[in-house]
């Protein structure tokens, strides 16, 4: 061999030492001064593990006057490592976990100055948008229960805590967050939403930027554009994304269900408005306590109201149909159901004009008022809940009529217009003013007989151009069944004969629970988006769908495909009829047959999806995780997607015990 092959070569010294001090190895030191403030009754009575608390608490160099004092438990979902000066040390996974644990700082910090011991403890989240057309997605909607366990788990471990603070800010910490402080019911309980970072003013938005490959790919672009493009979307380095997504819009919900204090939601992140929220929040916390105020109080059906008519108002992502149902359980509430849905959306006007759906960036609709401006405009309309609380533990009528005639109301509103030039009244609309610029509700919900136990579309995601003069969308089109999401992108991007086209109909299944954990599909809808020709091709899906997305995206579609779903039986080729009234917020999908030559002359084929059986290619993914196929089933054992795709534990410990019954009798059957 070649004296230089690295076969060859003397291995390193594993133990090596550069450095002789290392061998200064202590044994032994002297323990924290002073003496814990026992009591005899303290030995006697309480438990041996409060005891050691403290004595673990003086350990990490805590004082002991400041023993026996309030415990506040702040759980965060940092990610990364910031050196002082803001650079990173290690990344994080994505802008809305990078600078939140300056909120953790700034919280902990006015704990202490108001007499309480702060603890933090912390859950990371990953980023839907880096996980987008991998397996990565197989575990996002897994992983929102699976954090949701970890921190209630985080909140018991610390029996002593007075109240919990959470500070979260994207698409599953922050849902997952929601979750774990309702299932507190007997504390004190905040969130501090981690905000939004801001957009770039010689950029893109980070929803945009997510398709430059689709876009190249048709010479919409060149490589440098791209290149510079993919630079430049993110304009500071904190917060979640400049859109009405799903990290937004669960900010915006956990305010409006009063589990963030108002005026939070939405903030820019790293600016001292937005610290200021996490002082806010220890204020809110203290008066729940004096006032008695628990996330029982909070968290009633009232709140639940409010937070689905805020979500209607703002024109949310779909994403909330999973989160807010889930929160609503962990409460001990009844999640809403598909009906209440769907007279929420046709009652509520949507008032605000933000990214996605509109022109403006998220942190415009902060500086327009946020949340409370909005309230305002919902209770002139008899539609909020006034006697449910805020975080501060006072009735939400109260805080409308502080915000009402607040300077700090004034002040926002005004920097918005001298700053960037624009109307707050253009970003938070009135229902009139809403009604003539032709905002429309965002959520339909539809059937037929590919969708029997339904599916849902985001309207407003479609092109106005795209509707007739009744607001209704319809077409009738060629199925093009795709069974991945890397083959659907595939033809989506091709140039060549298998290329989408107008007139087709996309149909992605096995990406429901049991196919691949119910990924989010952005990476096709927004591919589909931006390409001309196929900007207004429909796509049905048993995924779920990014708060960005447009179009005429319909998924949840229920049954999915593995579970024996009418989608899982069409073929190449097959007329589908897709129909949407965005203005009676209703639709239908479904396999039809008829003549061509007359699109009024088609009619649902219910007889023809009856005689057929599934697709011999439907398969879960192979790379699904085991840890996800057992989050799909138990998600189906306690209702399935359209009850949170949560762990009900009655539910599914009665269908393990018919299991062991089943089992049981084909046993004595043998």
């Amino acid at each position: 061999m070649a004296s230089g092959d690295p076969n060859t070569r003397t291995p390193p010294d594993p133990f090596a030492v550069d450095d002789s001090s290392l061998y200064e190895v202590r044994t032994r030191a002297p323990g924290p001064p002073g003496r814990l403030p026992l009591t005899a009754d303290d030995l006697i009575r309480r438990p041996s593990g409060e005891v050691f608390g403290w004595t673990q608490d003086v350990g990490m160099g805590l004082p002991t006057h400041e023993l026996g004092r309030p415990e506040a438990l702040l759980l965060g979902t940092c990610g990364g490592l910031r050196a002082p000066d803001g650079t990173p040390i290690a990344l994080g996974y994505h802008t809305g976990h990078w600078e939140i644990g300056l909120l953790v700082e700034e919280a902990a910090r006015a704990l202490r100055a108001s007499g309480w011991v702060p603890f933090a403890g912390f859950c990371t989240d990953p980023c839907d948008g880096r996980t987008q057309g991998t397996t990565g997605m197989f575990d996002s909607l897994p992983f929102r229960n699976d954090a949701a366990m970890v921190l209630g788990r985080l909140i018991r471990s610390l029996p002593t805590r007075s109240a919990v603070v959470g500070i979260a800010t994207c698409d599953k910490g922050l849902p997952a967050m929601m979750m774990a402080l309702a299932g507190a019911r007997n504390l004190p309980v905040v969130i501090v939403p981690g905000g939004v970072t801001l957009p770039a003013s010689d950029g893109e938005d980070a929803g945009k930027v997510q398709t430059i490959g689709a876009r190249f790919a048709h010479g919409q672009i060149s490589l440098e554009e791209a290149s510079e493009l993919g630079c430049r979307a993110c304009a500071s380095p904190g917060g979640g994304c400049q859109f009405l997504g799903t990290a937004a819009t669960s900010q915006v919900v956990a305010e409006a269900l009063g589990l963030a204090v108002p005026l939070t939601a939405l903030a820019p992140s790293g600016q001292r408005i937005w610290l200021e929220s996490a002082r806010r929040s220890v204020t809110a916390i203290a008066s729940q306590r004096a006032r008695s105020v628990t996330a029982r109080q909070l968290l009633t059906p009232g709140a639940l109201r409010n937070a689905m008519v805020v979500f209607a108002a703002f024109g949310g992502s779909t994403n909330l149909l999973l989160h807010l149902p889930a929160i609503a359980h962990a409460a001990g509430l009844a999640p809403p159901t598909v009906e209440e849905w769907a007279a929420v959306n046709r009652q509520v006007p949507r008032l605000v004009d933000c990214l996605p759906n509109g022109p403006h960036p998220t942190v415009r609709v902060f500086l327009a008022g946020g949340v409370p401006e909005v309230m305002l405009h919902l209770r002139a309309c008899g539609l909020l809940d006034l006697a449910a609380l805020t975080a501060f533990g006072t009735p939400l009528g109260a805080s409308l009529d502080a915000w009402e005639h607040s300077e700090r109301r004034v002040r926002l509103r005004a920097r918005l217009a001298d700053q960037d030039g624009i109307d707050p009244d253009a970003v938070i609309l009135s229902p009139d003013a809403a009604a003539r610029a032709g905002l429309r509700p965002t959520i339909t919900f539809v059937g037929g007989n590919l969708a029997p136990e339904g599916a849902v579309l985001k309207s407003t995601a479609i092109d106005r151009g795209a509707l007739d003069a009744d607001g209704v969308y319809k077409m009738v089109g060629r199925a093009r069944v795709f069974t991945t999401e890397r083959a659907a992108i595939a033809a989506i991007k091709s140039r060549g004969s298998d290329a989408i086209q107008s007139g087709d109909v996309v149909v992605l299944c096995c990406r429901g629970p049991m196919g691949a954990g119910m990924e989010e599909s952005y990476q096709v809808t927004s591919a589909l988006k931006y390409l001309p020709h196929a900007r207004n091709v429909p796509l049905l899906t048993d995924a779920r769908f990014s708060g960005l997305t447009t179009g005429p995206c319909i998924g949840h579609v229920s049954p999915e495909a593995l579970a024996g779903g009418p989608l899982g039986k069409l073929r190449d080729g097959d007329p589908v009829r897709v129909e949407v009234d965005t203005l009676r917020l209703q639709g239908s999908i479904d396999l039809v047959t008829g003549n061509e030559s007359g699109a009024g002359q088609w009619v649902a084929d219910d007889a023809e999806l009856a005689r057929r059986v599934s697709r011999p290619d439907l398969a879960p993914d192979p790379d699904l995780p085991d840890a996800t196929r057992l989050w799909a089933a138990l998600q189906n054992a306690s209702g399935g997607a359209w009850t949170g795709a949560v762990y009900d534990v009655e539910k599914i410990l009665g269908v393990l015990e018919a299991g062991h019954r089943a089992l049981a009798r084909a046993k004595r059957q043998e």
